[in-house]
């Protein structure tokens, strides 16, 4: 009942909330039903731990071979975890954010949040698409009604990416289903298929774009940038600390067991469209003027460093890609809050127009110092341990490549410490000069997301506990 329940608590608070006619009514809702969602992730993890609350199977459309069958195996948990811990601290770091018709606003955001914990509990390839679609589709009406002046053009492009990628998708899973003896879309049937050489190549592209648009890796990445930079930064917080973990699940839940021998064969090509968009995404971050795309190219080179290590197919390197995961969605969560709290507050989000913030904010100094140690792996952070085992894996499995995207690294220390000093040191200018320590609840939240980088970077294990079980089976 655990996944059941996860699904249901904010689906249900989003219908609700489009039926609340106060302001803070929506919002306020939505909050506490995202607590309550994580208080039962927190029971399923520490009290209902067994198997038998954990999994649940229905009859649902029968005549199509399909089932409402969902579950949570490790990644589920983890990732069900981080999004269960995600959206309470992004509604509690805007609530002062003003939306128009926000009991709508908080409801498509509740719906997205059924989507994902679908996506990651489903068991059963239509299931997956419905929920896949169910997190998306709230997304694009987030963006453009709420968005920035270019929201139109740029949630349009975002429509015809993942529009693509989502039919792309439905074919493949009709072309699996029809090869299944008994038409069914069951995870285990379709884990069970023995196709020939030539239709796991046809088919593994077919998921395998509709997953590398979601991640983006490049060259499938171009939506990105504009996207995070126009839409509203709550829903941003939600496509970049979670959306994309929505594709790299997907390549480890659903591409690499179905399509094995197709993965081992397109493997290399894979890795060096990812390490060519760390460097791509890393050079283009360093001459930025805005916070927004900073962090966006920065998340492009993170996630070409996750794809890299999935498609080494080692243990050690997709250990690192369970931990990362948790700890980018955790850290780059943090760095939009920032973001958000320094463009409601000074009016802009440009470097040439920031500075000595420092003098003004000093905690927001310190939490911004930290969250860049975290963007740039600093030992004792979260993202130190995930990024040494993913170059570990990719250094056994080629020493070039984990030799040059090591050079990403390098350029990410500079363009982040470059963010640090253009943001909080010099001289204040005419925009910061009257600048404010940052409101309690910013502050609060800040504070959450710096505990949990000291300690998941201090012990790690818990997270690779949790997750073992899985690189064992994706190994296996």
């Amino acid at each position: 009942m655990i996944p059941l329940l996860l699904i249901l608590l904010p689906f249900v608070a989003g219908i609700l909330s489009f039926f609340v006619k106060s302001d803070n009514g929506g919002k306020q809702l939505a909050l506490f039903f995202s607590i309550a969602t994580l208080a039962v992730m927190l029971l399923g993890l520490c009290v209902f731990n067994q198997s038998a609350y954990h999994h649940f199977d229905v009859s649902w459309l029968v005549s199509l071979g399909s089932r409402f069958t969902i579950g949570l195996d490790g990644m589920g948990k983890m990732l069900c975890l981080l999004t269960a811990i995600s959206f309470p601290i992004i509604i509690a770091a805007t609530y002062n954010n003003k939306y128009k018709s926000s009991n709508n606003f908080y409801a498509l955001l509740l719906l997205t949040q059924a989507g994902l914990m679908g996506v990651f509990v489903a068991m059963d390839g239509l299931l997956f698409y419905f929920f896949w679609e169910l997190a998306l589709i709230p997304v694009y009406f987030l963006c453009s009604q709420w968005g920035g002046e270019k929201r139109i053009a740029v949630t349009f492009k975002f429509f015809i990416y993942t529009f693509i990628g989502s039919l792309l998708m439905l074919v493949g899973l009709l072309f699996l289903y029809y090869k299944t003896p008994q038409h069914s879309f069951a995870i285990k049937d379709l884990y069970n298929l023995h196709l020939a050489a030539s239709e796991q190549n046809f088919a593994f592209w077919l998921f395998f774009i509709a997953f590398a648009i979601k991640m983006p890796i490049f060259p499938f990445h171009t939506w990105q940038p504009d996207a995070y930079e126009q839409s509203p930064t709550a829903v941003t917080m939600v496509l970049s600390g979670i959306m994309v973990k929505m594709g790299i699940f997907a390549v480890l839940r659903w591409l690499i067991p179905i399509f094995p021998d197709a993965a081992a064969k397109y493997g290399q090509l894979i890795i060096i469209l990812s390490i060519i968009g760390i460097i791509y995404a890393s050079l283009i971050a360093i001459k930025q003027d805005d916070v927004k795309r900073l962090i966006a190219y920065s998340s492009i080179a993170h996630i070409g460093l996750m794809c890299a290590a999935i498609f080494t197919m080692n243990s050690i390197g997709l250990k690192g890609v369970m931990l990362q995961m948790f700890s980018h969605g955790i850290n780059v969560i943090g760095l939009w809050i920032i973001a958000d709290a320094i463009e409601q507050q000074l009016g802009t989000r440009k470097f040439s127009e920031l500075g000595g913030l420092a003098q003004k904010a000093p905690t927001l100094a310190i939490l911004l110092v930290v969250l860049a140690f975290a963007n740039i792996a600093l030992p004792l952070t979260n993202a130190f341990i995930g990024e040494f085992l993913m170059f570990n894996g990719l250094f056994q499995y080629n020493v070039y490549f984990a030799a040059i995207a090591g050079v990403g690294i390098i350029l990410a220390a500079v363009y982040t410490l470059n963010m640090v000093q253009k943001v909080l040191y010099g001289n204040t200018t005419t925009i910061t000069e009257n600048a404010v320590e940052i409101s309690g609840n910013i502050k609060w939240m800040l504070a959450f997301v710096t505990i949990m980088i000291l300690v998941f970077g201090v012990y790690p294990q818990p997270m690779i506990d949790l997750t073992k079980d899985t690189v064992q089976a994706l190994i296996k």
